[in-house]
């Protein structure tokens, strides 16, 4: 069995609170592991917002998992989803890349540390998180990297499974998987091994948030809109989209941010419809320009904002302010209607109702959940939720974007609105708070 055992004397131990940064990390210059950087924690001490307790915050999401395990009777948790490797272990590595090659795993028991699949060579990745138990490779079976091997490798694979599963679960024959190639299913399937739908366990256990994990969503957000303040000021007439864009992405990454999950910008008649991605375009006074940050920052935590400019020192027309309004009122009115305990298909009957001239190039959710990236749920518009609604309810502690976009058929321009919120006992806290353009509500 090719795996390696990271032993106790390569973690840092837990109780030694010298050389600590605010997020309760060592403060090493050379150290392997990611995270915030000065300029960040900074900003965040200026803002009197508290750094999250990593240490605390990686038990508190192996143990949401552990619970799910428990409540659905498995063996344990088989994850492939770099965001749920990430949610389980707090492992980085190469994430967008193994979002398509999936050369990393990782094995989640019922109780105890997980066991973690990592490519060539990197064990030392994962050297410092006390969650970590066990290093192992080959979990590689797609065919770039195995090829007419693939069967073999991933049939190699499912036996270490098969261990795993006999040592934490005995004769239980239940796994839930979350993502997995075929030859990997078919292999599990092979070995008579129940399957389940791991990504059902995977996002309500990330659907709740404590109060830690909360501190790093605030903290991440505040780096977010730190960066869009550097991306307004790129902003003006004569200006490509992409440049813009790019002053996000950099404000971002020198934060300590990771990555940004679409390039969803566009400005004057590129507005409309929705989802044209930021491009070569110049900019020009009077235009309405409108975003959607997508962003992964600051511990892996993602900022999921729109807000919608015009372009130049010029007042708005009466048709962008209208369109601003809407959009305005339908994002916070939804936000006003939610409460713990309301049903999804409550809040779709009771939402704010859009006028007729915007259903049409409505946006595809009226709220959906955020964590390391977007999550469960998602609740639906009237119009979709015969075929895309689903049951369930709000519940404290569940962070949602709140949306909207709003544009008419053949219309020249569409504006683009979303906060970010936590689901509170008593209703909606606002976790995001970059302005609204006053000119535009005026």
């Amino acid at each position: 069995m090719d795996q390696t055992i990271i032993g106790s004397n390569r973690k840092i131990d837990p109780s030694r609170r010298a050389h600590l940064k605010p997020d309760m990390t060592p403060d090493d210059n050379d150290r392997v592991e990611i995270g915030p950087t000065d300029i960040a924690f900074a900003e965040w001490k200026a803002a009197g917002l508290v750094a999250p307790d990593m240490p605390a915050l990686r038990a508190y999401r192996l143990a949401r998992l552990q619970e799910q395990i428990a409540r659905h009777d498995c063996a344990g948790l088989l994850l492939f989803d770099p965001l749920n490797i990430r949610y389980a272990t707090d492992t980085t590595n190469m994430q967008l890349w193994t979002t398509h090659n999936p050369a990393r795993a990782a094995f989640v028991p019922p109780q105890g540390k997980v066991i973690l699949w990592d490519f060539h060579n990197c064990e030392h990745l994962s050297a410092h998180l006390l969650l970590v138990g066990e290093v192992r490779h080959g979990a590689s079976f797609f065919y770039f990297e195995t090829g007419d091997k693939t069967a073999a490798a991933a049939a190699h694979f499912v036996d270490e499974i098969m261990g795993l599963m006999k040592t934490h679960g005995g004769s239980n024959r239940r796994l839930a998987v979350d993502k997995i190639e075929n030859a990997g299913y078919a292999a599990l399937i092979a070995n008579n091994v129940d399957v389940l739908e791991g990504q059902m366990l995977t996002e309500h256990a990330r659907s709740i948030k404590n109060a830690n994990e909360l501190q790093a969503m605030r903290c991440a957000i505040h780096a977010c809109e730190r960066a869009v303040d550097e991306m307004r000021d790129a902003m003006h007439p004569g200006v490509a989209e992409s440049e813009m864009w790019a002053a996000l992405h950099a404000g971002n990454i020198k934060r300590g941010g990771e990555w940004i999950e679409t390039r969803i910008l566009s400005s004057g008649p590129r507005t409309n419809p929705w989802f044209q991605e930021c491009g070569p375009r110049i900019m020009q006074e009077g235009d309405m320009m409108a975003f959607d940050t997508d962003l992964v920052g600051t511990h892996g935590y993602c900022c999921d904002i729109s807000r919608s400019w015009i372009v130049g020192d010029v007042p708005p027309s009466d048709e962008q302010r209208t369109l601003y309004k809407v959009a305005y009122e339908h994002v916070m009115t939804n936000i006003d209607l939610i409460q713990p305990g309301m049903s999804f298909a409550e809040m779709t009957a009771k939402a704010h109702r859009l006028p007729e001239a915007y259903r049409a190039l409505r946006y595809g959710v009226l709220a959906h959940g955020v964590g390391l990236c977007d999550e469960y749920p998602s609740v639906r518009y009237p119009e979709d939720v015969e075929a895309h609604g689903y049951s369930g309810q709000f519940e404290p502690g569940m962070t949602l974007c709140v949306e909207a976009y709003i544009g008419a058929v053949g219309g020249r321009e569409g504006v683009k609105l979303e906060e970010q919120v936590v689901v509170t006992e008593t209703g909606c806290e606002t976790l995001s708070v970059y302005p609204y353009e006053q000119a535009l509500l005026a």
